[in-house]
C-alpha cells in the first residue's frame, strides 16, 4: 500500500534528521562536521520533496498583521 511506504520513507528521514542533529552536538573533525552537515541537509531536503509529493495543497496561515476582517462588508 502506498501510504505504508510513504510513511515509512517519513520516518525513515525524521529518523536521520534526529541522529545527524544529535551528531553535530558532539565532538567531531571538521571533515565529519562537513559530512554530517551534507547529510542532514539532504535529508532535509528530501523530507520536503517527500511532503510536497504527498501533500501537494499547502495550507497557509494569514500573517497576524493580515486584518481580521479584511474582505468583510462593512
Amino acid at each position: 500500500m502506498m501510504i505504508d511506504e510513504d510513511i515509512a520513507r517519513f520516518r525513515a528521514h525524521r529518523n536521520n534528521i534526529h541522529r545527524y542533529r544529535r551528531l553535530l552536538k558532539t565532538r567531531l573533525s571538521d571533515l565529519e562536521r562537513q559530512f554530517i552537515e551534507r547529510r542532514l541537509s539532504e535529508e532535509s531536503s528530501a523530507l520536503e520533496a517527500l511532503t510536497s509529493e504527498t501533500f501537494p495543497i499547502a495550507l497557509t496561515m494569514p500573517s497576524p498583521d493580515f486584518p481580521a476582517n479584511a474582505g468583510a462588508a462593512s
